[in-house]
């Protein structure tokens, strides 16, 4: 995390007195759904606007983003942020949920060599296409599609984009491929395991997953279960989130005028000066930036209006007591 979270002036002060909410990464456990995490934080901390950043599978572990108060308001800006897997796919072995949590639908004997996957796996790099599972949270015709598939009806998904970042093979002990993922939001890993099963043309499933990192939190920095049943017993855990900013990074950074900063938190436009906006490489209509109050503290996000040269309040932050 470190200092690329906070605000360009550096000058930063004690953002979880000034802030009213903040991010926690939890580390998974294995067998809990993400709402799960949810009530489990929302339980420990007694704050009662809590969400999170991306679900994550019960069969799945590694990093959830919890968002605490203010932060769930950030919550489509962390869902933007690349997402790293550290998936196992078995060959010759197809379910209907695309993992090991599903049925057996299909078994293959498998005969391939490493010359082979390495060459399969070139096709799922970049720009691809993939059909969810029928066994996920889309919604189709209002329901879900597992809550539709469980009911043994027929689901039929349309292909999605999704962007693969990195795809690199760590090991490969037939009939297990270890592999990680760098990708956009909306890449089913459970869908790239069954589709490279059908590339080999043995079938395969997804045997175990692992989200070591979204954007700027990693797993080996995030907290587990039994850190936060600390930290809550203690009444410690604002000590274990990090702010906002971090779920921003992929914005730049203004740091905004007294007046300017009045301006922004009471909900009107302003039109900042050059010197304001020297840090940004370019101005362009639609953009969006982080904005800071002098002495460090997050205000809000700011999106550029090119028709009247004015910066409009997208979201605003309350200071505490504010």
């Amino acid at each position: 995390m470190g200092e690329g979270c906070y605000a360009p002036t550096g000058v930063r002060g004690d953002w979880r007195r000034s802030m009213r909410g903040g991010i926690l990464f939890v580390d998974k456990p294995l067998g809990w759904t993400s709402f799960d995490v949810v009530a489990f934080v929302r339980r420990g901390t007694g704050e009662k606007r809590v969400g999170h950043g991306g679900t994550l599978d019960p069969a799945a572990t590694g990093v959830l983003l919890v968002l605490v108060g203010q932060a769930a308001r950030v919550t489509e800006y962390l869902m933007d942020l690349p997402k790293t897997y550290r998936a196992t796919v078995r060959l010759g072995i197809e379910t209907n949920t695309y993992d090991s949590e599903g049925e057996v639908t299909a078994e293959r004997a498998v005969d391939v060599s490493e010359a082979q996957l390495l060459a399969a796996l070139d096709g799922f790099r970049g720009e691809i296409e993939q059909v969810p599972p029928a066994f996920s949270a889309v919604k189709v015709g209002g329901q879900r599609a597992y809550a539709l598939a469980r009911k043994g009806e027929e689901v039929t998904l349309k292909a999605r984009k999704a962007t693969v970042y990195r795809l690199d093979m760590l090991r490969f002990d037939s009939p297990d491929v270890e592999i990680e993922v760098e990708c956009s939001r909306g890449t089913y890993v459970r869908s790239l395991a069954f589709d490279l099963g059908r590339a080999l043309g043995c079938g395969a499933h997804l045997a175990a997953l692992e989200r070591t990192r979204i954007g700027p939190f990693a797993v080996g920095s995030a907290a587990s279960e039994a850190m936060l049943r600390a930290a809550f017993a203690d009444g410690s855990w604002r000590e274990l989130m990090q702010p906002i900013d971090c779920g921003l990074l992929g914005l730049p950074a203004l740091t905004l005028g007294v007046e300017d900063e009045k301006d922004v938190r009471n909900g009107r436009v302003v039109s900042l000066d050059v010197e304001t906006t020297a840090r940004l490489a370019k101005v362009v209509d639609g953009m969006e930036a982080r904005g800071y109050a002098g002495d460090g503290s997050l205000i809000g996000i700011l999106a550029y209006d090119g028709e009247s040269g004015m910066w409009r309040p997208r979201k605003v932050f309350a200071a505490e007591g504010g």
